[in-house]
């Protein structure tokens, strides 16, 4: 078998040979690169501990509260497939300083929202701005790490900021006095990070030809809004007529995108792709990361506070526990090549997720907190082995000459699993009948089994011989 990763330029097609503009700097790209991946990562949860403040600030009822958490990830799952197409296309380091000067602006307007539906509009605007860094990230460390071995470890580190940002968003926000702080802060970092790349990145790109694939971001983009909404109207009743016509509205137009794409000279992404199992196993391994791990530790901070009665601050402590260890898992398991699969990683990461929730059935209803330690350490472990095998796993799925394309579409359906994920943790969790705690063993059982089911997946995917 030959891995995309493997082959030469010579390999590409004439119109997919990447374009150099100036000399990379290997360590200088990666640093910076991952600390912008961070900064977007410690906005994107940047909420989680912070919810019931934020809800209470801006009067946001229970049944919205999908939307506070949502609007980050259905930016991102909406536009980095363009993204990373506009990244290849245009120039990697051209888009991923417009997005972290982007993310630094939209940043701080978070913190001047007045109601729900800024502060909705202006996490989606994060999303947009983090998606054009994220996308094109991968694609400027592919082309600054052009050897297998110099790339598994630049991944690994990429993998592991994932997880660091993770880590520290919380705590970051649950230290300010008040969230609105919290996002003036995060927005500085953005823009200092961007003003340091402006004279270390060096350009890359893999011209097409051809104009942006607007229609399909549009179409892809109202796909997912339909979907995130028949989930967040679901919790008052899943067999009502608007749940029903906006999951078939959903349908219809990822049917319409699948048609664009076939038929556009530039498509967003390569349906061709989808005939290689590598490639599948990264979506599946990205949309169910979103689903299982994303969809409940989005909601599971806020649950802790309504349950055990943590503050903020503490609550993002013991989070810190899940998502530290994630952060230090990811950087090591680099370790594991050459013995361990990137698809056996993920498998394993999985698992070890579904055990750790299973762990921590009863926690919630039992008045003490000390019940999650076992859970929240088997699932950060399994966390940090996700996050390091997806970032290498999509690149390697697709031609060196498209790695922001491969980067992109694997984080989109991460992104669309997350947008679901949230949406359905919170509908189970507050649905239920018997309170919150029951409500929320429910929810984790549900994680768990997406988990197993995720395994078994990305398990049986191997490309033939």
């Amino acid at each position: 078998m030959t891995r995309f990763s493997e082959r030469t330029l010579t390999e590409v097609p004439e119109k997919h040979q990447v374009t150099e503009v100036g000399v990379p700097h290997p360590r200088a790209t990666l640093a910076l690169t991952s600390a912008a991946t961070a900064v977007a990562l410690m906005t994107y949860t940047a909420p989680m501990v912070t919810l019931p403040d934020i809800a209470a600030a801006l009067h946001t009822p229970l049944s919205a509260q999908a939307w506070l958490l949502n609007g980050t990830p259905l930016g991102l799952a909406a536009l980095l497939l363009v993204a990373g197409s506009l990244a290849d296309d245009y120039g990697r380091r051209r888009i991923f300083l417009a997005g972290t000067f982007a993310l630094g602006i939209t940043t701080a307007l978070s913190a001047l929202a007045s109601s729900t539906w800024l502060f909705t509009l202006t996490r989606i605007a994060q999303g947009a701005s983090s998606a054009a860094l994220l996308a094109s990230s991968l694609g400027l460390i592919v082309h600054a790490f052009p050897t297998p071995r110099g790339r598994l470890h630049a991944t690994g580190v990429w993998g592991a900021f994932v997880s660091g940002g993770i880590a520290v968003g919380p705590l970051v926000a649950g230290a300010m006095p008040d969230w609105r702080v919290a996002y003036g802060v995060l927005g500085a970092a953005a823009i200092v990070v961007a003003a340091l790349g402006v004279r270390t990145l060096s350009e890359s790109r893999a011209p097409r030809g051809g104009r942006p694939d607007l229609a399909g971001a549009v179409t892809f983009g109202l796909a997912l809004v339909a979907l995130v909404a028949a989930l967040t109207l679901g919790r008052d009743g899943w067999l009502r007529a608007p749940v029903g016509l906006l999951l078939l509205a959903a349908v219809v137009l990822v049917g319409v995108f699948a048609l664009i794409e076939r038929r556009g000279g530039t498509p967003m992404i390569d349906l061709s792709l989808l005939r290689h199992r590598l490639f599948l196993a990264s979506s599946a391994g990205g949309l169910f990361t979103g689903l299982a791990v994303i969809g409940l530790f989005s909601f599971l901070p806020t649950l802790l506070q309504q349950t055990l009665r943590l503050s903020a601050m503490d609550t993002a402590w013991l989070f810190l526990l899940w998502s530290g260890l994630s952060f230090g898992v990811a950087l090591q398991a680099r370790r594991l090549a050459g013995r361990v699969s990137s698809r056996h990683q993920l498998a394993l990461g999985f698992l070890l997720h579904a055990a750790g929730v299973l762990t921590m059935l009863g926690a919630l209803g039992s008045d003490s907190w000390l019940r999650l330690l076992p859970g929240l350490v088997i699932a950060g472990v399994g966390s940090g082995l996700l996050n390091a095998a997806l970032p290498l796993l999509s690149v390697e799925s697709v031609p060196a000459a498209r790695a922001a394309m491969g980067s992109g579409a694997q984080q989109t359906f991460r992104y669309i699993g997350s947008c679901a994920g949230v949406a359905l943790t919170i509908a189970i969790a507050t649905s239920a009948g018997g309170g919150l705690a029951r409500g929320a063993d429910i929810a984790m059982v549900v994680s768990a089994g997406l988990a197993v089911v995720a395994a078994v997946s990305v398990g049986v995917l191997r490309e033939r011989a």
